[in-house]
């Protein structure tokens, strides 16, 4: 899925080590979140989505609604994690 992301979305370009394999920043990891956000949640279109970031790239809301979008993602893994161990310990 990320390659195809990046086909779609020209600011996922992350950048290749000596072996090749991709190497994500935390703006990129971000971004992604925040198309995943907008995939996922907001059940938005690829054209809807590059829209919409567009829309928060011009506003200057890109980098507030990219750090939000990966927050909400990492709550919500910690929950399922969380929601998980809690599972494992009752079943004790």
């Amino acid at each position: 899925m990320l390659r195809y992301w990046e086909s779609q979305f020209r600011f996922l370009n992350p950048a290749k080590n000596r072996s090749g394999n991709r190497v994500y920043q935390r703006r990129e990891i971000e971004l992604i979140m925040l198309v995943k956000h907008l995939l996922y949640t907001e059940n938005t279109r690829s054209k809807a989505r590059r829209q919409k970031i567009e829309q928060y790239r011009r506003s200057g809301e890109l980098k507030p609604e990219a750090r939000r979008a990966l927050a909400t993602e990492t709550v919500k893994e910690l929950r399922a994690e969380l929601k998980s161990v809690l599972g494992i310990l009752e079943g004790s």
